[in-house]
């Protein structure tokens, strides 16, 4: 196990075992016991959820929270529910993910060049965290960062993760963030010198995915600009 590894486990132990919020601890709890109806007999994860993917990633893949019946479930990120499914058949598509699925944390995915996180690391009531709630996970984002090292780019899902990925630049020692802060948008690219650079992709939600807001080439165009811009090899997509 190398350095970098060997500290990112460490930090996800600690980020496993966090109960620094009791609003969102009561929450993933009374999530895990109750459970949906479709999932009564899966054992709930019901902790806060670490990264997972390639520590030498040059990609990073910023998101809002868990979601309740999906990574709470299973202890995965974005796994286990329809955003993840939309997500994750991307990432294979565009040479992130060894496979088009995420549907547990033992099904052989692995992550390729890129890593993949949460703002807030628990599953929040209705999916809002409280601004408290925010930044009291931030650090933990703002640590894993500086461990991963390599990354050159930072996809944001969404207008929180947008929000939360230049307040974790903020925290970089020597990164000036842009005053006024630039607004998120899908496709827009943000160079902060001194820093990976932000890229705005509408989050994959159902909302999103079911109207058309977000389609499958619009994210895969995202994430071939990523590689792009992290200076990955190109991809053709299938």
């Amino acid at each position: 196990m190398s350095d970098r590894t060997e500290r990112l486990a460490q930090l996800e132990a600690e980020i496993v075992g966090c109960f620094a919020c009791p609003r969102l601890v009561a929450w993933r709890e009374l999530v895990a016991r109750e459970k949906r109806a479709s999932f009564a007999d899966d054992t709930y994860w019901g902790r806060p959820i670490p990264g997972f993917g390639d520590p030498d990633a040059r990609v990073h893949i910023l998101g809002l929270a868990p979601a309740a019946h999906g990574a709470n479930r299973t202890g995965r990120i974005f796994t286990g529910d329809r955003s993840g499914d939309f997500l994750f058949a991307s990432l294979h598509r565009t040479g992130f993910a060894n496979q088009p699925t995420s549907v547990h944390a033992d099904d052989g995915l692995a992550l390729r060049d890129a890593w993949i996180t949460a703002a807030v690391r628990c599953a929040p009531p209705a999916n809002k965290p409280t601004p408290v709630e925010r930044d009291t996970c931030l650090p933990y984002a703002a640590r894993e960062l500086a461990l991963l090292g390599d990354v050159r780019v930072i996809v944001c899902l969404g207008a929180f993760a947008w929000d939360a990925a230049l307040r974790l630049l903020a925290l970089v020692p020597g990164v000036a963030v842009p005053r006024p802060r630039p607004r998120f948008g899908h496709g827009v690219v943000l160079d902060v010198p001194s820093a990976p650079m932000l890229v705005g992709c509408f989050h994959p939600s159902q909302q999103n995915t079911f109207t058309g807001k977000l389609t499958p080439p619009m994210i895969d165009e995202v994430f071939l600009l990523a590689r792009d811009l992290a200076g990955l090899p190109p991809v053709e997509l299938p």
